[in-house]
């Protein structure tokens, strides 16, 4: 497990990294979590390394779900004051997205 988070911490880092010497305006830990899918691919982490803190992080996505929520509820007055645009946007970006992805998984499937 020492490992894993170890490997973890090592993209996180490195995410860090990228934007702050690269001035890219995009999270960092997105960036680390795109490291580790490169060292993944190349082959140079094994993903059995990573289940044992994968498992254990499942486990309790809940409580990383908390945070993010009771920040929300500092701004009921925004999301009260621009709630059907929020709403509109939502509805409309999912079902953008649902068609595009369907079209799309048409036209591989068609393309194979």
């Amino acid at each position: 497990m020492i490992r894993a988070l170890c490997i973890i911490f090592a993209c996180l880092a490195a995410g860090e990294g990228i934007v702050m010497l690269s001035g890219i305006h995009f999270p960092a830990s997105i960036v680390g979590m795109g490291v580790l899918f490169v060292l993944l691919q190349l082959g140079w982490v094994k993903a059995v390394w990573l289940q044992s803190i994968a498992d254990v992080l499942m486990q309790n996505l809940s409580l990383f779900l908390v945070p993010p929520c009771v920040a929300v509820m500092n701004y009921l007055d925004l999301i009260r004051q621009d709630f059907w645009s929020i709403t509109l946007a939502t509805v409309f970006s999912t079902l953008l997205v649902l068609l595009v992805s369907g079209k799309s998984h048409e036209w591989v499937r068609k393309w194979r």
